[in-house]
């Protein structure tokens, strides 16, 4: 009894401690999603790790299924980290990955390059390679590639977003349109030009035509259904963002969820994924019921 009570408190002050860190991001997400681990995700299982998606050192993936959730195949979901385009690591983000696995999906988690060894549009071109992968490869995992979505945090929804509507980088890597089902956006910048922030004029600035670089831009109708998420103390990516992408999508016709979570900041939304904290937002069972309606055939 002494041994479990100590090991109780000791998970709370390890919580404690990732939730400091890293909503003041003083430390990174590995914190985060060591205490995710140690609650767990029932039978979620990382089923392949480090393989190459293309001969850059950085476009590695991971793949992520829980055998106890859902049917077979599986609609397949590819999460894209945040890091403002220059920082992340798919070894930390294990527990976005386990969050979206035990609901049903198989999870693939890519890298991808990042600033300042490469600029626009290397990053992207990275998440569409990675996109393809997922829809090549799938099936040997359990995958459904015809049901595939894609989600991401901050710099990650962006990765997330941006391919699922300007269909010349999925078309660049040899895919038919319409892969891309429906993806989420978790606090996700999406017009944000002129640019106004270190993260943005570092990764984007020297693109001689800076407007393609903007989502928003690329709104059409037949668009894959977007969810977008934000909250409205977002100091780092503005919830104006959000705002004006579902604005953009409901004029030309398109499906899109807008879901708007008051006083939550920035990393609330990435945080709320978390099992430790995933009863402060309702991000998860939000974002995931949106992406497995809109995944069906």
């Amino acid at each position: 009894m002494k041994r479990f009570i100590l090991g109780i408190v000791l998970v709370a002050v390890v919580a404690a401690a990732a939730l400091g860190a890293f909503t003041q991001l003083v430390a990174p997400p590995r914190q985060l999603d060591l205490v995710d681990r140690l609650w767990g995700d029932g039978g979620v299982r990382r089923v392949a790790h480090d393989v190459s998606f293309g001969a850059e050192s950085r476009r590695r993936l991971d793949v992520y299924d829980d055998p106890k959730a859902g049917t077979r195949p599986k609609p397949v979901l590819v999460f894209f980290y945040g890091g403002g385009w220059h920082g992340g690591d798919k070894d930390h983000y294990g527990f976005a990955a386990r969050a979206y696995a035990a609901r049903g999906f198989l999870v693939v988690l890519p890298d991808y390059r990042l600033v300042p060894d490469v600029h626009f549009p290397a990053f992207l071109q990275d998440s569409a390679a990675a996109i393809a992968w997922t829809w090549r490869n799938a099936a040997r995992f359990g995958g459904d590639p015809h049901r595939i979505v894609t989600a991401g945090h901050s710099a990650g929804a962006y990765n997330a977003i941006m391919p699922a509507l300007d269909r010349r980088w999925l078309a660049a890597e040899g895919l038919p349109d319409g892969v891309v089902k429906a993806a989420a956006g978790l606090a996700g910048p999406y017009d944000f030009y002129p640019f106004d922030k270190p993260n943005s004029i570092n990764a984007m600035g020297r693109y001689p035509r800076p407007l393609e670089t903007q989502p928003i831009r690329y709104v059409r109708a037949g668009a894959p259904p977007l969810w977008l998420g934000h909250g409205t103390a977002d100091r780092s990516v503005n919830v104006r963002n959000s705002r004006s992408m579902a604005a953009e999508m409901k004029v030309a016709g398109a499906p899109v969820a807008l879901r708007i979570y008051p006083e939550a900041s920035h990393n609330d939304l990435i945080m709320a994924v978390s099992r430790p904290f995933r009863t402060r937002l309702p991000v998860l069972d939000e974002s995931s019921a949106f992406l497995l309606e809109r995944s069906r055939r």
